[in-house]
């Protein structure tokens, strides 16, 4: 996703996520999303393509810590230790979002879009993603969410790029 400008993300997005709902519903699997940062974007962009209600399941939007916790599950002392904006949490709430929708793709997003929130630490475009893809559970970091520059809109469609074109890659990957 190098060399994206928020301006012209929306339209290889389109694409990406069609194809994304294609190769889900070829393979028979579904989808399910859990949003703080991206407030419903994920969720928007995949109802967006027509037949997507054969592979979508849930989409949350848990944008506060008390819902993260109430809703998906998510440890008190994970948030308090690592911070909402963490590995841990992003984890957790993929891990929540599989148990309650069991669907077979889980995404979860937490991050801070900006333009206020940063620290040293965690600057402004800090995303961490979890996935659960067939019970393979892992989180990433996109440095393209962490490009100079983009505005609190190129942050949250940086994140839904970086996540479609992950699925796509590891759905086109995986065997029938």
């Amino acid at each position: 996703m190098s060399g994206y400008s928020s301006e012209c993300i929306p339209e290889k997005l389109d694409k990406t996520v069609t194809n994304v709902v294609k190769l889900l519903e070829r393979k028979g699997r579904t989808i399910s999303t859990a949003e703080s940062c991206t407030g419903g974007l994920l969720s928007q962009l995949i109802t967006s393509v027509p037949g997507a209600s054969a592979v979508f399941e849930l989409g949350m939007c848990t944008y506060s810590e008390r819902i993260k916790n109430s809703t998906l599950g998510v440890p008190l002392d994970d948030i308090a230790v690592h911070g909402v904006v963490s590995e841990e949490v992003a984890l957790d709430m993929v891990r929540g979002l599989k148990r309650i929708s069991g669907a077979d793709v889980c995404v979860s997003v937490t991050g801070i879009a900006g333009p206020s929130g940063g620290t040293p630490d965690k600057p402004v475009g800090t995303v961490w993603i979890g996935f659960d893809i067939m019970g393979k559970c892992f989180a990433r970091l996109p440095e393209q969410c962490r490009q100079p520059g983009l505005s609190r809109s190129g942050i949250r469609y940086a994140a839904a790029a970086y996540i479609f074109e992950t699925l796509e890659k590891l759905l086109t990957e995986e065997n029938p």
